[in-house]
């Protein structure tokens, strides 16, 4: 890494640190607000309100959590899009990655929106339900709900819901695509689609992902992975930017051993453990007159409230510890599947592509060992070159 790029990566750490320190501040300001207000039990009388006012039953839990949660989710989006502007036209501009215009973003957020209250508000009213209905042992019934809908979305995602943010096209026929294909063969990955998305849109921040279920794997590169793809802009003419391709394979390798150690199945458990565990604590105080009374609901406890303060409050302790076991395990399997690339041959370009991809990225190379092993899901890039060096 060469004087400027350090120092340049230095500036884009230390702003994105200071804007990350704001957001924390701004975040609690927000928290804080919506309890001192009782911000909750005004947003569930304004529902029942609205209920009223459209001679819809206003006794209807189901109903009125669904008004309540879309209120809650206009609040709440709002409340976020100064960050999110900041974030994409300041920071982002500033050390040249954001690439989005003030339309793409606005349309961006609508659609953002609008997909989340699809998608939510009808989980919402299954898991009133459930509660409603399930007995003592509801917790068991909604676990089993969010896991159908999780396994639901990992297959409607990738197919709907993604293309309506970016575009995914066929890779083109080519020395790329072929040894891409060779390699997936000679481990027997299911490959089923080799997809290219257009993220030099959005972003000048590259890589690459698998994705699916059983046989219908897919591949995805960010065009900004591969060098020469995307068209450059005026602002990136002087930049040198993605991988060769012996480079891509090495980063394929390196996401291939994810697959091939179970990587993301034993995620996806880990997850529904540490969901199931907060049903758990949600059903131990649902009824608990207090809670409910401390955030202003003296004659009520509707169930989505209880379910808000119990995961959203209550819990945050137990799920500080959570966070830090995920990112404890998602290090260690960073380091198993780059000891699996490199065990594959790909260790050099390996390197070479980690090092390209923190030059593009402006990824800041040295960190605390102790403040990364609480922050980073992904260990510092000299770490994995010296492991790396020893794999070999």
């Amino acid at each position: 890494m060469s004087k400027e790029i350090y120092d340049k990566a230095r500036a884009y750490a230390l702003h994105r640190n200071t804007f990350g320190t704001i957001q924390d501040v701004y975040s609690k300001i927000y928290n804080t607000l919506i309890l001192v207000c009782y911000a909750y039990y005004y947003f569930w009388q304004w529902s029942i309100k609205i209920a009223k006012y459209y001679n819809f039953d206003h006794k209807n839990e189901i109903l009125i959590s669904a008004i309540c949660m879309l209120i809650i989710g206009v609040f709440s989006h709002i409340s976020n899009v100064p960050i999110e502007i900041y974030d994409t036209f300041v920071l982002e501009q500033k050390h040249g990655f954001n690439k989005q215009t003030a339309m793409f973003f606005i349309k961006d957020e609508i659609k953002r929106f609008l997909v989340t209250q699809i998608i939510t508000l009808p989980l919402l009213c299954g898991i009133i339900w459930v509660v409603q209905n399930g007995g003592d042992y509801f917790f068991w019934y909604l676990w089993l709900l969010t896991v159908v809908v999780s396994l639901f979305m990992i297959i409607l995602y990738p197919e709907i819901i993604a293309p309506l943010f970016d575009k995914y096209t066929p890779l083109p026929e080519g020395e790329l695509k072929q040894k891409i294909e060779e390699l997936a063969a000679s481990l027997k990955f299911p490959l089923y689609k080799l997809f290219v998305v257009e993220g030099s849109k959005r972003s000048s921040h590259s890589n690459a992902y698998l994705y699916g279920f059983y046989k219908y794997k897919r591949i995805v590169l960010f065009d900004t992975l591969i060098k020469d793809y995307c068209k450059k802009d005026s602002n990136d003419d002087d930049k040198e930017i993605g991988c060769e391709t012996n480079e891509i394979l090495a980063v394929l390798a390196h996401e291939l051993g994810h697959w091939k150690h179970n990587h993301a199945l034993l995620g996806f458990l880990l997850s529904q453990i540490i969901l199931l565990a907060n049903f758990i604590m949600f059903a131990k105080l649902l009824r608990y007159t207090p809670m409910y009374s401390a955030f202003g609901f003296v004659d009520s406890q509707p169930i989505i409230i209880g379910l808000f303060i119990v995961t959203m409050y209550i819990l945050i302790p137990l799920n500080t510890i959570f966070n830090f076991i995920i990112v404890v395990i998602s290090r260690r399997y960073e380091f198993q599947a780059d000891h699996f690339a490199t065990k594959l041959g790909h260790g050099e370009a390996l390197k070479a592509a980690l090092l390209k991809l923190q030059k593009d990225n402006l990824g800041y190379p040295l960190y605390d060992k102790l403040y990364s092993s609480w922050n980073h899901s992904h260990p510092p890039t000299i770490e994995r070159l010296e492991a790396i060096d020893k794999t070999k």
